[in-house]
C-alpha cells in the first residue's frame, strides 16, 4: 500500500525534473547555436580584414613616403611655429567599430595635447568614432566633422576636399596638429601627432629665407602640405584600423570557440544528468511494482 501512495509521487517529482532540465537542454543549445554563429561572422570578417591589410600596407607605404618628405621640409627648414598662432587639432579616425581601441587612442592623445598646449581654435574630426570619444569631454571644442571615413582606402582626392572644407569653413587657425595612428607592426599602433605650420611660419624659417618665393606660390604650397599630411594621417590610420580588426576577430573567434567548447561539456553533463535521473526513476518504478 505505502509502495502504491509513493508511486504517484515519484511520477510528479519525476516530471518536474525532466521539464526542468529538458528546459535548462534547449536553453544551452540555443546558446551553443547563437555563439557558433558569432564565431563564423568573426572569423568571416577576420578573413576579410586580413585581404584587406595589404593593400592597406601597400598604400600606406607610399603616403608615408610623400608624408615624411612633407616632414622633413618641415625640419631641414627649421620651421618653428609663431608667437600667438591660433591652433587647431585634426582628429584623424574613422566610421568603423569593431576594431579594439584604436579610436579611444587619438582621443585620448588629443586630449593629452590640449591639455598640455591650453587654449586653441578647436577641434575637427575625422570620423564618427572620434568624434563619439571627443564629444564626451570636448563637445563645445569640437568646430567641423567629417564621416563616410573608413569605408575603403583613402585617398588623396578626399584628403583634399577635406582640406578645402576646412579651409573654407571660416574656423581660424595658423597651426594646425594632426593626430592619427602610427603603424608599428602588425599587432601595434601608436597615436603621433603631425604638426603643420603656417605659411608666414614656413617663410620666416632661417633656411627657407634664403630663396625667393612669391606669396601665392608659397600658399598653394603650404595647402598642398595641409592636404598631403591629412592624407598621411587617414591611410596610416586605416592601415592600422585594419590590423587592430584583424587582431580583434582573431581573439573573438578564439573566444568564441572557447565558450563553445565550455558549454558542450556543460550540455553533455546535463543530457548526462537527465539520462540518468530517468533511469534512476525507471529502476525505482520497477522495484516498486
Amino acid at each position: 500500500m505505502f509502495a502504491s501512495r509513493a508511486q504517484p509521487v515519484a511520477q510528479t517529482l519525476s516530471a518536474g525534473i525532466q521539464t526542468r532540465n529538458m528546459g535548462t537542454l534547449r536553453e544551452i543549445q540555443m546558446r551553443l547555436n547563437a555563439i557558433r554563429n558569432i564565431g563564423k561572422i568573426t572569423k568571416s570578417m577576420k578573413m576579410i580584414a586580413s585581404t584587406k591589410v595589404a593593400k592597406a600596407q601597400r598604400a600606406m607605404e607610399t603616403a608615408r613616403a610623400y608624408g615624411s618628405t612633407s616632414a622633413s621640409i618641415y625640419k631641414n627648414a627649421n620651421t618653428a611655429p609663431l608667437e600667438n598662432e591660433d591652433k587647431v587639432y585634426i582628429v584623424s579616425s574613422s566610421d568603423r567599430g569593431l576594431c579594439g581601441g584604436i579610436h579611444s587612442s587619438v582621443a585620448k592623445a588629443t586630449r593629452r595635447l590640449i591639455a598640455v598646449d591650453g587654449p586653441s581654435s578647436g577641434v575637427i574630426v575625422l570620423g564618427d568614432k572620434a568624434k563619439n570619444q571627443m564629444s564626451r569631454s570636448h563637445r563645445s571644442d569640437i568646430q567641423m566633422s567629417f564621416n563616410q571615413i573608413g569605408k575603403a582606402i583613402p585617398t588623396f582626392a578626399e584628403a583634399s576636399a577635406a582640406a578645402d572644407t576646412i579651409k573654407s569653413s571660416g574656423i581660424k587657425f595658423d597651426t594646425a596638429t594632426i593626430i592619427y595612428n602610427e603603424f608599428t607592426s602588425a599587432i601595434a599602433y601608436e597615436a603621433k601627432p603631425i604638426n603643420v605650420y603656417s605659411s608666414e611660419a614656413l617663410k620666416a624659417a632661417d633656411a627657407f629665407a634664403a630663396y625667393e618665393i612669391d606669396d601665392d606660390v608659397l600658399e598653394n604650397y603650404h595647402e598642398f602640405l595641409f592636404a598631403n599630411n591629412i592624407y598621411w594621417g587617414l591611410v596610416e590610420g586605416h592601415a592600422s584600423e585594419m590590423s587592430a580588426k584583424r587582431t580583434a576577430m582573431e581573439n573573438a573567434t578564439k573566444n568564441a570557440g572557447e565558450m563553445v567548447d565550455r558549454l558542450t561539456m556543460t550540455y553533455n553533463r546535463s543530457r548526462q544528468a537527465a539520462i540518468t535521473s530517468e533511469l534512476v526513476d525507471i529502476i525505482t518504478g520497477a522495484s516498486a511494482l
